[in-house]
């Protein structure tokens, strides 16, 4: 991913990045995207874009390992978060959804995470502390609790679901309060390419609608050019 198309996908909003893949694939079906409804700590903060950093987590019981177990895979965790390719999105999954309970997202991660120069935080679990995480680090989580329960780590750089999105670390994301995609490999070299072309698309019907005057016949048209530019 060189700068330019970086810059461009911290500009755009999710929905933008899931219909440009589309137009780089040259067809319909892309899937690599999460499903339902989804919270954002800063809903209009820009998109989150990275390679994934990924783990598991759970809080519901209390751990059954023995205690330097915990402590030594929760360092693995936090040094495997510090290192990496940048720019970089923690992906963490909660293996107790859909009945998570324990906030792992707050006040101290948020800013530990974005410490280490991590771009935000994807997860299907418990965010907190929601006027004290840190701004230029965005959490899109599954739900808004008040307590850690027994959070602890399970996994680290192993493959996550995230609201049905399959993440292996190191994959590209992009997310934002629409929730997450993850970005084909294949696409990348085409991607920047692929998002202007959609924009301009767009306009072809975006920009007479808000004109004065725009009646069906004006939209038929603008239909028209648009439907052509399309295929």
């Amino acid at each position: 991913m060189n700068d330019s198309l970086l810059k461009l996908l911290q500009q755009v909003d999710t929905p933008t990045v899931c219909n440009a893949i589309e137009v780089a694939q040259g067809k319909r079906g892309f899937n690599a995207f999460t499903r339902g409804t989804m919270l954002a700590s800063h809903p209009e903060a820009p998109a989150m874009v990275g390679y994934a950093r990924t783990a598991r987590i759970a809080a519901v019981a209390p751990p059954t390992e023995a205690p330097d177990v915990i402590k030594e895979r929760r360092m693995n965790y936090y040094r495997h978060m510090s290192e990496g390719p940048r720019p970089a999105v923690a992906v963490v999954e909660d293996m107790d959804f859909p009945h998570c309970i324990g906030a792992y997202w707050g006040e101290i991660n948020t800013t530990v995470h974005k410490g280490f120069g991590l771009s935000g935080a994807l997860t299907n679990g418990v965010m907190r502390d929601l006027g004290d995480v840190p701004d230029g680090f965005p959490v899109v989580a599954g739900s808004i609790g008040p307590s850690h329960g027994f959070v602890h780590v399970k996994e680290v750089g192993t493959n996550v679901n995230v609201f049905g999105m399959q993440v292996a670390d190191g994959d590209l994301i992009h997310a934002d309060r629409h929730g997450a995609v993850v970005i084909p490999q294949d696409v990348i070299p085409t991607l920047e390419a692929a998002i202007r072309k959609l924009l301009d698309t767009e306009n072809l019907v975006l920009d007479p609608a808000r004109q004065e005057g725009f009646d069906f016949e004006a939209f038929e048209a603008a239909w028209a050019a648009f439907e052509k530019a399309r295929t």
